[in-house]
């Protein structure tokens, strides 16, 4: 991903009403999410800490029920929703730069979640 080996991250798993709070707050949508990135690299302040990425917030009980409702384990869903996040910190997008970003992101997701269950990664024992 084209970060230093002293990338630093901050990993919160919530439930849906911190969740639903912070979207209120800081987005300005009144309802639970599954993953929300904030950028430490972005904006005035962005120098203060070159080497921390950012924050990923994670809600388990959305992780939970997007889990139960695709076939898949909620941990598997967790680390997707985490590597969702770390990618929108490191600059992709799906939301606002259009098709061909959402879908540069889309490509970059299945490669590296790809790579996760090649390596074993995707379970808690990490097995």
């Amino acid at each position: 991903m084209g970060c230093s080996d002293e990338t630093e991250l901050s990993v919160s798993i919530v439930g849906d009403l911190a969740i639903r709070r912070i979207n209120r707050d800081y987005l300005a949508k009144d309802r639970p999410t599954n993953v929300i990135s904030f950028s430490l690299q972005e904006g005035d302040f962005s120098g203060i800490t070159p080497h921390a990425l950012g924050d990923v917030i994670i809600s388990a009980d959305t992780a939970l029920r997007e889990a139960e409702q695709g076939g898949q384990e909620h941990f598997e869903r967790l680390a997707f929703l985490l590597m969702h996040g770390i990618l929108h910190l490191c600059g992709y997008d799906h939301e606002r730069s259009g098709e061909a970003e959402a879908e540069k992101m889309h490509k970059k997701e299945k490669e590296l979640f790809r790579i996760l269950k090649k390596e074993g990664l995707l379970s808690p024992s990490g097995s």
